[in-house]
């Protein structure tokens, strides 16, 4: 199959590609770069502008007429920038997500996977959540997320329009062959700051809240390999109607984790031995639009997609450390 995919040189856009590609689909790339490197879409069929610029869309369509979906992955991403800022994630993620969906339905492509965010989860007891548990987003990045689901539900609804909708958890690590993976120098997720601090790039790592209702006090994520993640969206489009028909709906939520739980001390014990190294440690408040957080309930995935989770947390870090090794190599021939 032949897939559109918006933010295609973004992390998790770029290592989704390369998933589409093992599997024998056609990635068509669609990205600003207004943070994604260039280099990722190297090899690929790429087109530079934004997912609102409608023209652009009747072109890309208009070159690959066999487009059977897309993934819709481009957004801004940073939860404290979105507290600082709003009014360019609700643009970005948003007001311009709404063109791209309208012109993708009069364009006759109207399978749409879109990337959602287990931070839209209200806070729960065991910390376990399934899809039909409360939501309640906290920061700006977040209800933007949840303002999608709610356009593309509504969408789906009253046109052709149909979303299969993917609430990631915590994606780390890189593809299998180290061709993509973090890009920011200065990466804001915990994994990144992790390999920075053991690398001996910054001073130290920051354990942001420290007397949160979890086991040891830090905030709980599912942390789940990103080569996990992009496989899911692979089996998602590949099952894109048989998906939906298994729901007898127009739309559905799909949580996609590894379905345990971990928190950022225990993650940062599971660094150090992947390493092989202590990594200095300092604890600060929670930053803005911080939650406490969750790990997936992943029974709707395997009964609707047949797909698990198959790699370990520290296969992940091994990849993020990897990764950190080769970022420079690769990012230096953009």
């Amino acid at each position: 199959m032949k897939i559109l995919v918006t933010g295609g040189a973004g992390y998790i856009g770029s290592v989704t590609a390369t998933a589409l590609e093992q599997a024998g689909h056609t990635p068509v790339i669609l990205d600003s770069l207004l943070s994604g490197p260039r280099v990722f879409t190297t090899g690929r069929i790429f087109y530079e502008g934004d997912v609102a610029d409608r023209d652009l869309l009747r072109r890309i369509v208009a070159e690959h007429p066999d487009l059977e979906a897309t993934i819709h992955l481009a957004a801004r991403i940073v939860v404290p920038e979105s507290v600082a800022q709003p009014y360019l994630y609700y643009r970005d993620n948003v007001a311009k997500s709404l063109e791209l969906f309208d012109e993708l339905t009069a364009l006759g492509k109207p399978r749409v996977l879109f990337s959602s965010s287990a931070s839209l989860y209200a806070p729960k007891e065991g910390f376990e959540v399934t899809e039909a548990d409360p939501l309640e987003p906290t920061s700006p990045y977040a209800r933007t997320k949840r303002i999608m689901e709610q356009i593309l539900q509504d969408l789906a609804a009253a046109t052709d329009l149909r979303a299969v909708i993917l609430r990631y958890f915590n994606p780390i690590g890189s593809d299998p062959d180290l061709t993509s993976g973090i890009y920011d120098k200065e990466p804001s997720h915990v994994l990144g700051q992790l390999v920075l601090a053991a690398r001996g790039e910054q001073e130290a790592f920051t354990i942001t809240g420290t007397d949160l209702p979890t086991r040891d006090g830090t905030g709980i994520r599912d942390y789940i390999h990103v080569w996990d993640l992009a496989r899911a969206h692979v089996r998602a489009v590949e099952a894109f109607d048989d998906v939906l028909a298994g729901v007898h709906a127009p739309s559905v939520i799909i949580n996609v984790g590894t379905g345990s739980g971990v928190t950022v001390r225990e993650l940062v014990t599971a660094f150090e031995r992947v390493a092989g190294t202590e990594v200095p440690t300092v604890t600060a408040p929670p930053r803005p639009g911080d939650a406490v957080g969750a790990f997936a309930n992943v029974d709707r995935a395997t009964a609707l997609l047949g797909w698990r989770a198959e790699l370990t947390l520290e296969e992940a870090i091994a990849s993020a450390l990897a990764w950190a090794d080769r970022r420079g190599q690769i990012l230096e021939r953009s």
